[in-house]
């Protein structure tokens, strides 16, 4: 068995983001398929001594990885405090032990130096050498520039050898241009509550590792520069913060706060302020200025929430007037401090990212991530024997990065969708994709600016009504065997789907995703007349990739085909299994029914019988099985018992439902049980991709389901 490698994370002060360290540093090991371990010795918090560690609680709550248990901070303390230093170090060392679990990286995370815990810089020391762990050091520059580098990781360093420790792994520099001020303290978009923002420093620092690196003895191993939308705290927390009274909840839960702006001038100088993300702070007894943010809210501008200070009760007669802006959402609560209090509760703001806010810190994970060196992460498990399983954070990192080399343009018909919109500026600025978005321009854009967002160049607006003409011919043409005429080309080019599917058939674009508005029916109809079937297909299927917590796993077909034949089943058996091929996952192909092998009879069981001798007789190279039960094909036990000779039961991959009945209950009682995320339906068989969305589908789901198209572009 290889030797684990261990690796600890050493923060050169408080205050440097060590858990966004720590969480994008597995993140990272995890979207190159390494098996990764998490331990934090000791608990720390800032506020409560028996809590329990922040980062542990959020990698539970965002990650299937292994995760030690720590040790109580006032436990530690006691044992230093009675010269008991050995005793502690077993007992991290036998915790440790117990956490690895077979993982090929164990990413150990040290205790932040504060007044409190002065013991910090040593005990880290111990900690490391004890579990005989690299070290790499997490700083921030702070107000200091890079030829403050050197002099900080010597000093860092001292008790330790120096920077030539052949044991220090390197540093990673957080925080690079964040707002300082003049005492080294970081301001994030707080400034205005004490009009000082011409204190904040506003130099900006190099953020490449190599144009750091000249200044540095130790390796820069990443980079990671200031990112305000990584501190947007979501409204509950903050009203939870100020223990506030709810006056409207709307999406409170949802909405983030990204600046604050103090609410004491003239309506007509504060209207520019009244922006996407803003917390609007206004004393409780200044009704117009409350009608006013409504206002704002009514016409589509997303206000993160209202903070009404003073205690003043809000009058039944503005709260009817308000109503409907309320009713989109916007979130209002009401404390008793006064505004100058009110400031100084603000300024407090633990700006940490809860457990709970799972969206925010998986952005963290993703940003972070994004920085670290990918070929560095890979040398960390160089010579490992251990076989890859394909976790749900690989196979999205596969996604991406297949989709980035493919470098594709995907039309999307509903170009005026916000979830849509908001998705195809993602793809553009990861370089996922390049979008076109179907719909008004002024429309698009006033959306996109509700939501605080700026379409980049890797986003078109096109206008329909501009370019229906262009296709009326060409559609005629295609579908003049069922007797279109020029008028009914005319009136189908109005829905924006056909218009989509047009620019696909003329090669104009490489892919069209669609379904966010319109239903499945509506998505795929057009397609199915002008695309049609890839040579040697005969029917177009669908699949899911379900994201379960260690492995991803494909359900076909859960989408299109109601009741398919036994020939159409082994089709999409063998769909299915390119399918999962293709993006990295090992197919090993169930052929699902409510009875393993001989030990059933009737014509459903029979049905499934023949579509696996099909399928195994047109592609004897794929390894498929079946009948089997769904739980004979995923759990190894039931395997043993129910098919023990069957080369793909307790380890399917890839399952294959009898009936559109059976396969959609399935996917949907698999994904809201275990609350994980699928993504789909990918369609295949098309000659050109097309890929429906879910009318649910968030912001995420649609961005991958574009990576997929891109993806099937290529093939």
């Amino acid at each position: 068995m290889p030797q684990i490698r261990t690796i600890m994370l050493i923060p050169t002060s408080i205050g440097v983001g060590l858990t966004s360290v720590s969480l994008g540093m597995v993140h990272a090991m995890e979207q190159q398929g390494v098996s990764v371990s998490y331990f934090k010795p000791i608990a720390q918090t800032y506020h409560d001594i028996d809590a329990p560690d922040h980062t542990s609680e959020i990698l539970k709550a965002n990650s299937a990885i292994s995760i030690g248990e720590s040790i109580e901070m006032k436990k530690a303390e006691a044992l230093l405090g009675t010269d008991q230093e050995d005793e502690l170090l077993e007992e991290i060392l036998n915790r440790f032990h117990q956490n690895i679990n077979g993982s090929e990286v164990a990413l150990i995370e040290g205790i932040v130096p504060t007044r409190r815990h002065e013991f910090a810089n040593n005990l880290n020391f111990q900690i490391a050498k004890a579990l005989d762990a690299e070290m790499i050091f997490v700083m921030t520059l702070g107000n200091e520039g890079p030829e403050q580098l050197k002099k900080r990781l010597e000093i860092a360093t001292t008790n330790i050898g120096g920077t030539k420790n052949p044991h220090i792994m390197g540093v990673i520099i957080n925080k690079l241009n964040a707002p300082i001020d003049d005492q080294g303290r970081l301001r994030p978009d707080l400034s205005d509550i004490f009009d000082d923002s011409e204190k904040l420093n506003t130099k900006q620092l190099p953020t490449s590792p190599l144009q750091l690196q000249p200044y540095s003895p130790l390796p820069i191993l990443a980079t990671i520069p200031w990112n305000p939308d990584l501190i947007a705290t979501r409204a509950i927390d903050l009203a939870q913060h100020l223990k506030a009274r709810i006056i409207n909840e709307g999406h409170i839960a949802k909405r983030r706060i990204r600046s604050v702006t103090f609410c004491s001038r003239s309506i007509p100088t504060m209207l520019s302020l009244f922006r996407s993300g803003s917390l609007l702070v206004t004393s409780a007894d200044r009704p117009e200025v409350l009608v006013s943010i409504c206002l704002s809210a009514m016409n589509g501008v997303e206000i993160g929430a209202v903070l009404l200070t003073g205690g003043y009760e809000l009058d039944p007669r503005i709260a009817r007037l308000c109503e409907q802006a309320f009713q989109t959402g916007l979130p209002v609560f009401l404390v008793d401090t006064n505004t100058w209090q009110t400031a100084l509760n603000l300024q407090n703001i633990n700006l940490q990212v809860p457990p709970t806010d799972k969206e925010r810190a998986e952005n963290i994970m993703h940003y972070v991530a994004e920085q670290i060196d990918a070929n560095w992460i890979q040398k960390l498990t160089a010579g490992s024997s251990r076989p890859r399983r394909l976790s749900p954070a690989a196979f999205r990192y596969e996604l991406t990065e297949l989709a980035r080399r493919a470098n594709k343009c995907i039309v999307l018909p509903e170009g005026n969708e916000p979830r849509t919109i908001k998705a195809a500026i993602i793809c553009a600025e990861r370089g996922i994709a390049r979008s076109i978005l179907l719909g008004d321009p002024e429309e698009v854009i006033r959306i996109a600016e509700s939501q605080g967002l700026t379409l980049p160049s890797g986003v078109q607006i096109i206008e329909p009504r501009g370019i229906r003409a262009n296709y009326v011919d060409r559609l005629v043409e295609l579908r003049k065997s069922k007797g279109i005429t020029e008028v009914v080309a005319r009136e189908q080019l109005r829905d924006n789907v056909m218009l989509g599917t047009m620019m696909l058939e003329r090669g104009e674009v490489d892919g069209l995703v669609s379904g966010a508005v319109n239903t499945t029916a509506n998505t795929i109809r057009p397609p199915l007349q002008i695309i049609k079937t890839a040579p040697g297909s005969s029917i177009v299927s669908s699949v899911f990739f379900m994201l379960l917590p260690e492995q991803v796993l494909v359900y076909g077909d859960c989408a299109i085909n109601p009741d398919p034949t036994a020939e159409q089943l082994a089709e999409i058996a063998i769909q299915s299994a390119d399918s999962a091929k293709a993006f990295g996952i090992e197919p090993r192909v169930a052929m699902i029914s409510y009875s393993t092998g001989t030990s059933g009879a009737g014509s459903d069981v029979e049905k499934v019988r023949a579509a696996t001798e099909l399928a195994q007789a047109k592609r004897p190279d794929l390894i498929i099985d079946g009948p089997l039960q769904y739980d004979a094909a995923v759990m190894a036990d039931v395997a043993r018992s129910k098919a023990p000779d069957s080369p793909v039961a307790g380890q399917a991959t890839v399952f294959i439902f009898p009936d559109l009945n059976t396969g959609n209950t399935t996917y949907k009682a698999v994904q809201r049980s275990a609350n994980l995320i699928s993504i789909g339906p990918m369609l295949q068989g098309m000659r050109k991709p097309v890929n429906d969305l879910s009318r649910g589908a968030l912001v995420d789901d649609i961005v991958y389901t574009i990576a997929l198209t891109a993806i099937q572009a290529t093939q």
